[in-house]
């Protein structure tokens, strides 16, 4: 395929000489007259392990040149995968000016007549921007550069990259994943064919989906890297090895390194996590180490409850009904479930509600579980009930925290009622254009 690659930094060079290397046809282009210089000479503008012989090689064999010149470029492409950068402006926010100017640029290149257009030209991003940059933004600047639309006149598709700099022409060839935002199929084809022969998952998802992805992986890795650090900062002022703490850590392939909760929904709670983040956090006090991420995860847990309750204000109705109660399924254990602090908030502003959870009977609670819901929830033998169906014919609003199959019943016969959808139901998908449904885990 022929293949027009815009910025030629460490995502633009990699990917390049690496699709020339794979058998594309491929040219470089760049505003910088030095970079475009140093490919053509067979010169990797970047220090990175392997480009060097990469780049010599397939400027060598003519798979790979470079020019400044946007419109010729993209003329002699079918495809143009834009790698510019996207720098954070002086408040953090994304700069887009230069996904701006070449998306002007290649849209004059595609405008008829004898423009790529013609041909179904593909304009790929690489570059990592946030969600409905490309949809809102770059696609218009496109389309009313080259007078043509898109999917019609031409493809539009988000590929994010995830090269590390220092392996990135390894990270290349053996990517994790491969992540595709198609605005149409024959897009998504043409992109998944760039990479044929490359290890990993496909996903082909719409486009602000791929455009979150990089965030998405981004935001986790400075969450580990900070975690592991402020962890280590503890385990050091109480005179332990952090890093045989973490060697046991890591071993744990069931929670810890896995996807274990890793789906967004409701609050946590229990008595172990909240009790075992504020042990933490006053062991590091009390040491003197800043822990910021750890302290601050609780206020973030207190967050999301407090977003649950705003749903169910927002539903603008007093009477209530609260399918689950305990801090996950499969357990009676109430102390600091999020569900029982989301009633005690409801009744504390004076909403009607009626509770089940199939699994809470009070005259088996017990021990600290009793204790605990006799502070929080002195009328709870009011407020519960035996039955979904006695919930469902009181509530005017259906707050779901549980899947149980009598809530899943009941809910499928709640008509016209509003539903607050803590968990993600099975039929979320089916119920997102639902007037009166809220899903939390969207």
């Amino acid at each position: 395929m022929r293949i027009s690659v815009f910025g030629l930094g460490y995502v633009g060079c990699v990917s390049a000489a690496c699709l020339a290397s794979m058998g594309h046809e491929v040219v470089g282009v760049d505003v910088n007259p030095a970079k475009v210089e140093l490919v053509s000479a067979g010169r990797a503008p970047v220090v990175e392990e392997r480009i060097g012989e990469l780049t010599a090689d397939v400027v060598r064999a003519g798979a790979l040149r470079a020019t400044t010149d946007a419109e010729a470029a993209v003329r002699a492409s079918d495809v143009s995968l834009v790698c510019v950068g996207t720098p954070s402006a002086a408040n953090g926010s994304l700069s887009t000016r230069h996904l701006e100017r070449v998306a002007e640029q290649i849209g004059a290149a595609l405008a008829p007549p004898g423009g790529g257009g013609e041909r179904g030209h593909a304009v790929v991003f690489r570059s990592t921007m946030l969600p409905g940059t490309c949809e809102r933004l770059l696609v218009p600047i496109l389309e009313g550069a080259s007078g043509l639309r898109a999917g019609t006149g031409f493809g539009v598709a988000v590929n994010p990259e995830f090269l590390r700099e220092g392996s990135s022409v390894r990270d290349f060839f053996e990517p994790p994943r491969t992540v595709i935002g198609e605005s149409d199929p024959a897009t998504g084809d043409l992109v998944a064919s760039l990479y044929a022969g490359l290890p990993g998952e496909v996903f082909r998802v719409p486009v602000a989906v791929a455009e979150m992805t990089k965030y998405a992986d981004n935001a986790f890795h400075g969450l580990k890297i900070s975690f592991a650090n402020e962890l280590g900062a503890v385990c050091q002022a109480l005179g332990l090895d952090s890093h045989a703490v973490m060697d046991v850590f890591l071993a744990d392939h069931k929670l810890n390194i896995s996807p274990a909760y890793l789906r967004p929904g409701f609050a946590f709670g229990g008595s172990c996590l909240p009790k075992d983040l504020r042990g933490l956090v006053y062991a590091a006090q009390r040491a003197d180490v800043s822990v910021p991420l750890l302290s601050h995860v609780l206020p973030s847990n207190e967050a999301h409850l407090q977003r649950a309750f705003e749903l169910v204000v927002a539903a603008d109705s007093r009477k209530v009904g609260l399918f689950g109660l305990s801090f996950k399924p499969g357990t009676d254990d109430l102390r600091e479930s999020p569900l029982v602090e989301l009633a005690e908030r409801l009744l504390g502003k004076g909403y009607d509600l009626r509770i089940y959870d199939q699994n809470v009977t009070l005259s088996r609670l017990m021990g600290a579980n009793r204790d605990y819901i006799r502070q929080r929830l002195p009328h709870l033998g009011d407020l519960l009930t035996t039955s979904a169906d006695e919930v469902l014919e009181h509530a005017d609003v259906c707050v779901i925290g549980s899947v149980e199959p009598a809530v899943l019943d009941a809910v499928g016969r709640a008509g016209a009622r509003a539903i607050i959808d803590l968990v993600r139901l099975p039929d979320a998908d089916a119920r997102r254009a639902t007037p009166g449904y809220v899903g939390l885990a969207w």
